[in-house]
């Protein structure tokens, strides 16, 4: 009867196999997206720069290295990129259910049988020894598919992964040369505002000489004195933010709190163009775009492995090992060898539920995943369309302001003429000199908004320069170790001094 069940048992596993290509569950299909035909700001003539390294548009040597210096030794990259690795083992975890599972078994064993049990029908001593040694087989038959789903969808994991370290990768880029024109931004406002005080002390120096000789009442001297003390209580603020500013950059650098060297100066960075695309290139360029469908493909996939425990498991089960009471036996083989092969059948018939309530909450899963997909390409779109606006208002509101500080800067001019003249008082000089600081410091602001708006708009539209940025953060392998005298990761160099600076004031 053994050997017929054994012959039998052989056309039942190649009927097995051969049924091992069908999968249970849906496949997935792509959503439909409904794009917007156009955006709201047409550059007509703009570049397609988006896949290239945008930051060096702005010709700023010092902007790259510190963008390259991210890139290497940023932590949140680091930890994205050990998440990769983390997904890409769990993907081999579940590819590999579709192998064979092998193992070996050893047992020595001294034991005694009780008499009373077995009374005498256990001829001889009761104490005996016994010895065994074998390996065994396990391969579960993939037939419903539940392996390869599940397999699917860790890969699909594995590649949101990617696309969340490429996520991370355009934030930090982002954020850098955001910060980085911040500083300049803060750095040019300082010397309007170190310039505008160091004219107020000489001013106010003028004014108490006149009243020392009696020429001009202390009621005027107390109104450039006011001016003086205003323009001073403007530095502090921008030293603070400057100092804030710098220590987020370090972080993104992946340093301690420090100093960031400077390149060219607000005025001096270059404006680069306004990245070109289309709505539908844009679902290609955006890794979070990307990522939020590989989550809807892994919730898809699961789907298909919950509706797989509905069906019985099915195995392939063998044995090949020797067996004996005498270690010689099994070390030599012979009589004492065994085997056994076989099929494994099992399947559910009640599980309180729980195989329902599993798929039914795979399904919920997968729907909230197309909801979330859709949901983030409409978020990107709003993003594009909001950075788009935003770069030709920054820009228009920055041209009217030139205007506007060349207009108040002929006003102050022809203020302290006429007061130099005697035809008018000095308030209506503190006036215009108050106004055209105020104006100033918003130009430069304006300034730095202009370079943010660029900058988002390039976060927004993603592209190819992703690909170009996560190689070089790939080149380095570990963090270097700080110096064994030192508790800081990297030295701290000296905060340079801010030009226009009273040099006494301390670090900027």
């Amino acid at each position: 009867m053994r050997s017929m069940s054994m012959r039998g048992a052989f056309p039942l596993t190649g009927l097995l196999v051969s049924l091992a290509a069908c999968k249970v569950g849906p496949d997935y299909e792509p959503p439909e997206v409904d794009s917007p035909d156009a955006w709201r700001v047409d550059y007509e003539a703009a570049a397609d720069v988006s896949n290239t390294d945008w930051w060096s548009l702005f010709g700023d040597p010092v902007l790259d290295d510190l963008v390259d210096i991210a890139l290497r030794e940023n932590k949140d990259v680091r930890i994205a990129a050990a998440r990769i690795d983390e997904f890409a083992a769990r993907v081999d975890l579940a590819r590999s259910g579709l192998y064979p599972q092998v193992g070996y078994d050893g047992q020595a064993i001294r034991q005694q049988i009780s008499a009373e049990e077995y009374g005498s029908a256990v001829p001889g001593s009761r104490t005996f020894n016994d010895y065994s040694a074998g390996v065994g087989l396990n391969w579960e038959i993939d037939l419903w598919g539940k392996i390869r789903r599940a397999t699917e969808a860790g890969r699909a994991e594995l590649l949101l992964q990617e696309e969340n370290r490429r996520t991370v990768i355009l934030s930090l880029v982002s954020a850098v040369a955001t910060s980085y024109v911040r500083l300049r931004q803060l750095d040019r406002q300082l010397e309007v505002a170190n310039e505008t005080l160091t004219t107020r002390a000489e001013s106010l120096r003028l004014f108490e000489l006149k009243f020392g000789g009696g020429v001009i009442s202390e009621l005027e001297v107390a109104q450039v004195r006011s001016e003086y003390e205003e323009a001073a209580a403007s530095i502090p603020p921008i030293e603070l933010e400057t100092a804030f500013t710098e220590n987020a950059i370090s972080l993104l650098l992946g340093r301690n709190p420090g100093s960031i060297a400077r390149g060219k100066t607000i005025d001096e960075l270059v404006l680069p163009p306004v990245p070109g695309g289309v709505p539908s290139t844009l679902l290609t360029r955006r890794p979070d775009i990307r990522a939020a469908e590989q989550a809807l493909i892994a919730a898809n996939a699961r789907i298909g492995v919950a509706r797989a425990r509905y069906f019985p498991t099915i195995s392939l089960t063998g044995f090949l090992g020797y067996a004996s009471t005498e270690l010689h036996d099994v070390l030599h083989g012979g009589s004492a060898r065994e085997w056994s092969l076989g099929t494994d059948v099992f399947g559910p018939i009640f599980a309180g539920g729980q195989l329902s309530a599993n798929l039914r909450a795979s399904e919920a899963v997968q729907r909230q995943s197309l909801v979330e997909y859709l949901r983030t390409v409409q978020t990107a779109f709003l993003e594009v369309e909001d950075s788009l606006v935003d770069v030709q208002k920054s820009r228009e509101r920055l041209v009217a302001e030139a205007r506007h500080v060349e207009a108040l800067s002929e006003y102050a001019r022809l203020a302290r003429l006429r007061y130099d003249e005697g035809y008018a008082s000095y308030v209506e000089v503190l006036d215009a000199q108050r106004s055209l600081f105020d104006v100033e410091l918003e130009y430069v602001g304006t300034q730095g908004d202009v370079y943010a708006s660029l900058v988002s708009t390039y976060k927004a539209m993603g592209g190819g320069w992703i690909t170009e940025a996560q190689a070089v953060a790939d080149e380095v392998d570990f963090p270097p170790s700080p110096p064994e005298d030192s508790p800081f990761d990297f030295p701290v160099p000296t905060r340079p001094t801010t030009v226009g600076a009273d040099p006494d004031a301390g670090a900027r």
